[in-house]
């Protein structure tokens, strides 16, 4: 099964939210439905960016490269 490593853009404040899942269609319509606390109050959100991983664990250490300075960097670079 693969695995994710997603950003989301927040349409209404702009912000971005980065995650990983097994089933990125379903987490982006939980992230919508405010079933997420985090993301509840910035809605509607829209998928920027996506990477696939073929396990957890690899998905989880792009995660959390994307969330230092370099991983913000090279988001800023290749997204905008």
């Amino acid at each position: 099964m693969p695995y994710f490593v997603y950003i989301l853009k927040s349409v209404s404040l702009g912000t971005r939210y980065i995650g990983s899942t097994a089933n990125i269609e379903q987490r982006i319509k939980e992230h919508n439905s405010g079933k997420c606390t985090y993301t509840r109050n910035r809605r509607p959100w829209v998928l920027i960016y996506k990477e696939e991983f073929p396990n957890l664990s690899e998905a989880r250490k792009r995660e959390r490269y994307f969330k230092t300075g370099q991983g913000r960097e090279f988001i800023d670079k290749v997204i905008g």
